[in-house]
């Protein structure tokens, strides 16, 4: 009679631990590791990035068919993962995309996969209207919550649900995206401080039962080793920016911050929040490894790393198989003679030494000279100086001594913007340069034309950084009163930095006048960087 009573025991204890299983009261479970693959400002770079724009710290890196080979090698690692971006993944595109209105970049983010990702200035380039349109059909979820406007636009929040666990994403475009944006192509819309939103959205998340929460922001910004030493992709020296301000103002459940808009590398702690960025044009990608409770969906632990986009692996063939689609469309384009150059026209403000200097490119100074020259003549502007945004300077022309494509120069240029002319008085013109101060962070110095000279300094009270009676063209100190033609593109003069500016002319697109430029003037010499002085 023993044999059947051990027998009824053993069935009653495995049906109690049946249903203590079913009910979550057994022993606790593991927990599920969930992998995110993030990626930002790819700029619809499918093809590998030319020159140093195409490296990471020596390294060959980028290319679309090398990226999606990596995002699938890491996917086989963890079948939990999800693909989600920090915005900019086009807009200020090689001519590849930008010709066939940023299809081929749509085709090859969708193909790659990526779910979800936040809005970036520049895909508002022409307009939410458009961008929409570009939009239709296409499977990834573009969130924007800090973004008001009277039509629908596009959602706050989604949660998406990998490896049995929900995650909550939050997108949001910089607060400042006007100073970033034509104006012309967001009127209507307004953006609003990220940290309240943010953490309004989280709260909300979480009173839903969603607890492990990312914010994807298109918000960034910079490490700074000393002795111009090569910037750590997973390194966090120095670091300073808007977004290491908004950090400090995060919920603390929004643990995983994935940034953008800087193109810069970094993988930072931050007031208890993992934040990233994995540089741009797809030369790198973030891998982010959460451990998340099962029972409750809160996030245990957080590992981040950006990986390089090495171009040692297999081609992908479905990105292959896009950017020869479209490569026909372009390549007669593009490939067509514009002139020459006399060696490598950079675009980085550095000395020989790696030392920073004033601000002052060589490609700014052709750019500038370029604007200039194609709005001096008295029916078109009559212009005497002319500035170009840094920001706007897209990629550099490699050496040596050779000729140069459209698609080169277009690349330098890729925004379609149209120079303008304005009249600015002298004290205008200095109150204008006392603004590349204004904002936190790095100033944002303006490229400009020769003949027009200054000098600054860093470490100023507001409002005394530029040199006085230092402020001259062709060696003649400009006077507050003196009336000036002062050329800048459209999406220069539709900022605050030019209230003051009168008398408005539109000109060429921006592009059109550096062809014309580097056809008259070929071979093109590096520009000379002896504009801009600072003094401190």
């Amino acid at each position: 009679m023993g044999v059947p009573l051990v027998m009824d025991w053993t069935r009653s204890a495995v049906m109690a631990a049946v249903f203590l299983a079913a009910n979550g009261l057994g022993a606790q479970a593991h927990p599920v590791s969930v992998q995110v693959l993030a990626i930002n400002d790819l700029h619809g770079n499918l093809e590998p990035p030319r020159g140093n724009d195409g490296r990471v710290n020596g390294v060959a890196a980028g290319g679309t068919e090398y990226l999606a080979t990596h995002l699938k090698n890491a996917e086989k690692e963890n079948p939990n993962s999800i693909v989600v971006a920090g915005g900019d993944l086009f807009g200020a595109s090689p001519l590849l995309s930008a010709l066939s209105e940023e299809k081929p970049a749509i085709e090859a983010i969708e193909a790659m996969h990526v779910a979800v990702t936040a809005l970036g200035n520049h895909e508002l380039d022409h307009g939410p209207d458009v961008l929409l349109e570009r939009l239709k059909g296409a499977k990834i979820e573009y969130l924007a919550a800090n973004v008001v406007r009277e039509k629908s636009f596009m959602p706050s929040t989604t949660v998406r649900t990998v490896g049995g666990v929900k995650i909550g994403f939050i997108g949001e475009i910089l607060e400042d995206a006007p100073s970033v944006i034509a104006a012309q192509s967001i009127r209507g819309m307004k953006f609003l401080e990220e940290s309240r939103v943010a953490n309004e959205a989280a709260a909300k998340l979480e009173r839903q039962g969603v607890h492990t929460i990312v914010l994807l922001i298109h918000e960034g910004g910079f490490q700074h080793p000393e002795g111009g030493a090569p910037v750590d992709p997973n390194g966090c020296v120095h670091f300073k920016g808007e977004i290491a301000d908004l950090a400090e103002k995060l919920s603390p459940s929004i643990k995983v911050v994935i940034s953008a808009h800087t193109h810069a590398n970094y993988n930072c702690q931050i007031a208890g929040h993992t934040v990233t960025s994995a540089g741009a044009y797809g030369r790198l990608f973030t891998k982010l490894n959460l451990s998340i409770d099962p029972k409750t969906d809160q996030l245990l632990s957080v590992n981040a790393t950006n990986v390089v986009v090495t171009r040692d692996v297999e081609k992908d063939a479905e990105q292959t198989a896009i950017i020869a689609k479209y490569k026909p469309v372009v390549d007669q384009v593009s490939r067509r003679p514009e002139g020459s150059i006399t060696a490598a026209i950079s675009r980085k403000a550095r000395s020989s030494d790696g030392e920073s200097e004033s601000g002052e490119s060589q490609m700014g100074d052709v750019i500038a000279d370029a604007q200039l020259a194609a709005t001096s003549a008295p029916d078109k502007g009559g212009a005497v100086i002319a500035f170009m945004n840094s920001g706007g300077i897209r990629a550099e022309l490699p050496g040596p001594a050779r000729d140069v494509s459209f698609g080169e120069l277009y690349a330098v240029q890729p925004f379609g913007n149209h120079l303008t002319v304005h009249t600015m008085t002298g004290a205008a013109l200095k109150r204008l340069l006392e603004g590349q101060f204004a904002g936190s962070g790095n100033a944002q110095i303006m490229q400009v034309s020769d003949g027009f000279t200054y000098q600054y300094r860093t470490h100023a009270a507001p409002g005394e950084h530029i040199v006085p009676g230092s402020v001259k063209l062709n060696g003649k100190p400009i006077g507050d009163t003196d009336v000036l033609r002062i050329e800048a593109s459209d999406f220069m003069a539709g900022g605050p930095a030019f209230h003051e500016a009168t008398d408005g002319m539109i000109g060429p697109v921006d592009v059109d006048a550096l062809v014309e430029y580097f056809k008259a003037h070929s071979p093109v010499a590096p520009g000379p960087q002896n504009r801009i002085v600072r003094v401190d």
